[in-house]
């Protein structure tokens, strides 16, 4: 089924659900999840326990377990915050209750040190929030929002204003596209609307793509003077290895969208292409650049692994018409890296390892420890996608780390849910796990399992990447007796019946559990 072309004449976007089919709870291996990816719509049928998810625009439906209760997670209303609240010439205005804002000083640390790994002045982010009370609610906030707008101008003098949309905001029904026309009209500035009410979608991902929407949409120059060296990399705060990856085919770097200028942002319609670490955070975007502006995006899975990245590396050059040296250039990596990667195996023998990541990033995170030798017998990704915007299969990231490195037994999609991660852990027991979000890591640290926290998304990428991971996992590895030393100090907080529990999602293949606590036992307090 050819996939449809994405429409920046609208303000909204569709979410996940409906444009790609995603799941956000599913349990099985990782061969099984690539062969269900594959099914039609007609013909598939609920399972026991189970919901279908959408796949509209896709042709593609999986079948995803109903959890009774959703335990903790982010939203699309927090993503746009940490995506084009890190734009550092521009402002966010969040159209809501401060309590939306609670996460904003993590999200300032992120930004200051993404400035700094980029080479850039260190400032703090600016978002304004209209602080919606009970009145406003009952009367409207309209008003509240065109003076939050005049203020921001008048005091910070922003290249562009963007106004987020909260779930507050979209149940009384605020008309914020509206206003920012009409605002933009009276200031002479880009002001651009973005839906993103938390409840839009089950998934935080949806919150990427409305940012990457809104960019390309308003900002992105729309009459582009291509720049033939330019290649835009999609990415969050990482520090920058993709400047040296791509120097020796003689091309520069345009980082989208976090710590990108307006400048930056407006010039990507110019790249020769557009490449991304993660298809789940960059495949929107480079589809829509493809779409609107005819910016190839490299066809190819992601740059983990020596698999990946010469594959990557390979489609750039072929857009690029690099493809006279690129061989070569491989070749060197390999002779150069391949030493120090067989060292490492040596040191990593025996080890087991588990990867609790966002999806498309956790079969990329996978590649690279299972170069290291490393086993890895389960996973867990936030989300599950069946295909990506280009319905292009080179980016099936979960097939290709099938076929290259393996199956994994017990890969999991779940959505960042705490109280299934210790039965998640504990039927696999590796010797560590790698995350992205750091809330799974005390519970991980309270069973005697050490974590790394990839607070720098880019850690992994390339062949050096495979050597940076191996070295700090032998430092993390060498703290685990600390870690052994707390097990035997602490208590999780669930009752013995939820932690004798051999399945981690009976509760959503058997959620009449719930309406017996004796079911439970003596404990018979809920998980």
């Amino acid at each position: 089924m050819a996939r449809k072309k994405i429409n920046l004449n609208l303000a909204s976007v569709d979410n996940r659900e409906m444009r790609l089919g995603s799941i956000i709870s599913w349990d099985g291996s990782a061969s099984e999840l690539v062969e269900a990816s594959k099914y039609e719509i007609r013909g598939q049928k609920k399972t026991e326990g189970g919901g279908c998810a959408g796949g509209r625009s896709t042709g593609c439906k999986l079948c995803e377990l109903n959890m009774p209760f959703n335990q903790q997670t982010m939203c699309s209303h927090s993503i746009v915050g940490c995506q084009v609240g890190n734009i550092p010439d521009c402002i966010l205005i969040e159209h809501s209750p401060i309590g939306c804002s609670a996460i904003h000083p993590r999200f300032n640390l992120g930004f200051r040190i993404g400035l700094m790994r980029r080479g850039k002045e260190a400032e703090n982010i600016q978002i304004f929030s209209t602080n919606l009370l009970e009145r406003d609610m009952v009367f409207g906030a309209s008003d509240k929002l065109r003076q939050t707008i005049r203020d921001a101008w008048e005091r910070f003098h922003p290249k562009a204003i963007f106004i987020s949309m909260s779930c507050s905001t979209a149940i009384i029904g605020e008309d914020i596209e509206s206003i920012a026309a009409e605002i933009e009209e009276e200031i002479g500035v880009t002001v651009i609307p973005l839906f993103c009410e938390g409840f839009r979608s089950k998934h935080w991902s949806t919150g990427f793509d409305i940012s990457q929407h809104g960019v390309v949409r308003q900002i992105v120059n729309k009459n582009p003077k291509k720049q033939e060296d330019l290649i835009n990399i999609v990415a969050l705060w990482g520090t920058d290895y993709f400047t040296e990856m791509l120097k020796p085919l003689g091309l520069r770097v345009n980082y989208l969208i976090d710590m990108a200028s307006y400048d930056e942002l407006a010039q990507a319609s110019e790249a020769a292409a557009t490449a991304t670490f993660c298809h789940t955070l960059g495949s929107y975007m480079a589809t829509a650049l493809e779409d609107e502006y005819g910016v190839p995006q490299v066809d190819a899975p992601q740059p983990y692994g020596f698999s990946g990245t010469d594959e990557w590396l390979r489609a750039i050059a072929k857009i690029m018409g690099k493809e006279d040296i690129v061989e070569d250039y491989i070749a060197r990596e390999h002779t150069r890296v391949l030493p120090k990667v067989e060292e490492l195996r040596e040191k990593l023998k025996g080890i087991k390892g588990f990867v609790a990541t966002g999806s498309s990033y956790a079969h990329g995170m996978i590649s690279v420890i299972r170069e290291l030798g490393i086993e890895v017998d389960g996973s867990i990704v936030f989300h599950h996608d069946p295909v990506y915007d280009s319905g292009t299969t080179n980016q099936n990231t979960l097939k290709h780390l099938v076929e290259n490195y393996g199956e994994i037994d017990h890969f999991t999609v779940s959505k960042t849910q705490q109280f299934q991660f210790y039965g998640l852990l504990k039927r696999v027991n590796p010797d560590f796990i790698i995350i992205r979000h750091n809330g799974l890591a005390p519970l991980a640290a309270k069973i005697g399992i050490p974590a790394f926290a990839m607070g720098d998304e880019h850690f992994p990428v390339g062949y050096d990447g495979i050597v940076r991971v191996g070295e700090a996992l032998i430092e993390i590895l060498a703290r685990k007796k600390f870690n052994q030393v707390l097990q035997r100090h602490v208590k999780l907080p669930y009752t013995d019946w939820w932690l004798s529990q051999k399945d981690p999602f009976i509760l959503a293949k058997q959620p009449e559990i719930l309406d017996d606590p004796v079911d439970m036992g003596e404990d018979k307090a809920a998980i």
